[in-house]
């Protein structure tokens, strides 16, 4: 059967998952404009894309409209480690809503389906476990993650709105904990401190005592998930959890870095962060059922691909994860 080629939009394209997504949809024969600012993006991400005639990248922000003609949107457009997305709270919130409002503009005008990449930290530090797509969560308004979570919450709500009032055809899949090739070295985000510490040979530094637990998804998976979403029929809206439903403890995930990298590295320990959660682990039934998806890749072969690109990584930038 042949593939209809259509051209797609991918905000935060230049970024972890965003640079994925770029890829495996021009592998499906598809245009593919990439959109961003580079706040966490990064031009390497996508640069072995650049000679492919199907491939185009602008540099441009969400926060303003955006006017292009496009099939497709898949809106990733926002910092997503708490690093980056606390440096500058205000612009993180206003990147999910006025991006989210200015998404769906453009999808309203062209009349196109539109994926939002929400998240896991909607559900806030859980009440109930796994995770369910029927659960409010439990999230601190006004705390330091606020600006994250609360910022992906309201743009759901804009997406569901849309599509009641103006009947756009819209996705929302609710990503949970992912890593692999192209995180950003020094997002904060636990697989990548734990890979670039070991590496070094530094203590592994976990916040609090490493009991808190975690589910974590490689990123081939989660691309494959949201593309079978953006693939259903329009009555599938969503919301749907998308990640690895295997949990484990921050601590087990230290010793699994430990040996696959085989460091010398220490744990250490330090404060827990404010509002940290403190299980996260996703119910995926909806998934399997409605998009006949589920992750493949094992922990440890998927660590052992990111510990070896983070290797080469290194190897080219030094060990601060910096160009000189």
């Amino acid at each position: 059967m042949s593939i209809v080629s259509r051209r797609i939009l991918v905000t935060g394209g230049a970024g972890f998952l965003g640079s994925h997504l770029c890829e495996r949809l021009l592998e499906a024969g598809h245009d593919v404009l990439c959109v961003d600012n580079y706040f966490t993006g990064r031009r390497d991400n996508v640069a072995h894309l650049i000679g492919n005639p199907r491939f185009e990248v602008m540099r441009h922000d969400v926060t303003f409209p955006l006017y292009v003609e496009v099939d497709e949107i898949y809106n990733l457009a926002c910092p997503a480690s708490p690093v980056h997305y606390q440096h500058d709270p205000v612009q993180t919130t206003k990147t999910s809503v006025h991006g989210a409002i200015n998404m769906l503009g453009l999808a309203k005008r062209l009349r196109a389906r539109i994926l939002q990449a929400s998240t896991s930290e909607v559900y806030g530090d859980p009440q109930v476990h796994p995770q369910r797509e029927d659960y409010w969560g439990h999230v601190n308004p006004i705390g330091y993650r606020s600006c994250y979570d609360e910022g992906k919450r309201c743009a759901e709500t804009l997406f569901f709105d849309y599509h009641r009032q103006h009947r756009l055809r819209i996705k929302v899949a609710r990503i949970f904990n992912t890593y692999g090739p192209r995180m950003h070295p020094n997002d904060g985000r636990v697989v990548s401190n734990f890979i670039m510490q070991a590496l070094a040979g530094e203590p592994i530094t976990i916040y609090g005592d490493g009991s808190q637990t975690r589910s974590f998804c490689y990123v081939d998976d989660l691309i494959s998930g949201l593309v079978a979403l953006m693939e259903t029929e329009d009555a599938v809206t969503g919301p749907i959890n998308l990640g690895n439903p295997v949990e484990l403890s921050i601590r087990e995930l230290a010793e699994a870095v430990i040996e696959l990298t085989g460091s010398s590295s220490e744990l250490v320990f330090a404060p827990l962060p404010h509002d940290d959660p403190v299980q996260r682990r996703p119910d995926i039934t909806l998934a399997r059922s409605t998009l006949g998806w589920q992750p493949r890749v094992a922990l440890r072969e998927g660590l052992q691909r990111t510990i070896a690109y983070f290797e080469r990584l290194r190897d080219e930038l030094g060990p601060s994860g910096r160009k000189p």
